[in-house]
């Protein structure tokens, strides 16, 4: 008779959840205070006026405004101008 005997799982099929890292408000977006504008992996962008950097480098709202990007010496960096 012929018969197959059961074979072995297969050693792959994993992977890693994706991290979603990326801008979240772009330039122009009005933001509230603890809004997260950027999430990265080491410092791509730099906090400016009223932006926050947590530990993983997260770029956050400090106050309400409006978000501007901008680059000065071959950095780029995220700052807030307030609406009253």
């Amino acid at each position: 008779m012929a018969q197959k005997k059961a074979g072995g799982s297969t050693r792959n099929g994993r992977d890693s959840k994706s991290k979603r890292l990326g801008v979240k408000k772009f330039g122009g977006e009005v933001v509230l205070a603890g809004n997260i504008i950027v999430r990265q992996k080491g410092n791509k962008f730099h906090a400016g006026e009223n932006v926050g950097c947590a530990k993983d480098y997260t770029l956050f709202a400090l106050k309400n405004g409006k978000i501007k990007f901008e680059i000065k010496k071959k950095k780029k960096i995220i700052k807030i101008d307030l609406i009253y």
